[in-house]
């Protein structure tokens, strides 16, 4: 169930991201610019400092405001992964296995 949203951020103003982690079961993260796929495994989002993939298992959007740019994601969290430009080749090799 892959799915795109795009958030109203706007261009102008820089907007703050924040990742807050609860037991590792419950994520609340702002700064959110689009939610570019998810599944039950792993969500990819572009954030205002990013791209950041989770990974997990049972995965599931529990709230999603998209003209504050908020996501929470709940279910077991595994990894969370900033994908930076100067990782290059690393997160070109992600990108090809999502768009598959």
């Amino acid at each position: 169930m892959s799915q795109y949203y795009e958030t109203n951020v706007s261009k102008g103003t820089v907007q703050e991201h924040d990742v807050i982690m609860r037991g590792r079961k419950l994520l609340d993260i702002t700064g959110v610019k689009q939610v570019e796929s998810f599944d039950n495994e792993e969500f990819l989002l572009e954030t205002v400092m990013g791209f950041l993939a989770i990974k997990g298992q049972n995965l599931q959007m529990k709230n999603l405001d998209v003209d504050k740019g908020i996501v929470s994601i709940k279910g077991k969290v595994f990894e969370l992964v900033y994908l930076d430009e100067h990782q290059g080749e690393k997160a070109k090799g992600f990108f090809s296995k999502l768009f598959r």
